[in-house]
């Protein structure tokens, strides 16, 4: 079960408001980021959801290229490791 986690902020004139360190990181917030706030009915009840930047996930599957054709069973893997450090050493 989720743990309860009640934080409070105030709401400048301008409409600002500041972000409690702990909701910052509880949402993965960093400075510049772009918070979506959305509506949503809950149990009959209007609740908002805040969320934190989505995920890039543009990464995702990009060192494929270099894996294909390859031995994964760990003693490849090692064998791999090994060479890497002597390359490094000699380097």
């Amino acid at each position: 079960m989720a743990r309860s986690f009640i934080a409070t902020a105030k709401l400048s004139t301008r409409r600002q408001a500041t972000f409690p360190v702990a909701t910052c990181e509880a949402l993965g917030l960093q400075p510049g980021d772009t918070i979506r706030f959305e509506r949503r009915a809950v149990d009959g009840e209007t609740v908002w959801v805040i969320r934190g930047p989505e995920l890039d996930w543009s990464w995702f599957g990009a060192g494929r290229h270099y894996a294909t054709g390859k031995s994964h069973d760990m003693a490849a893997i090692r064998k791999s490791i090994a060479q890497g450090r002597a390359r490094h050493r000699r380097g």
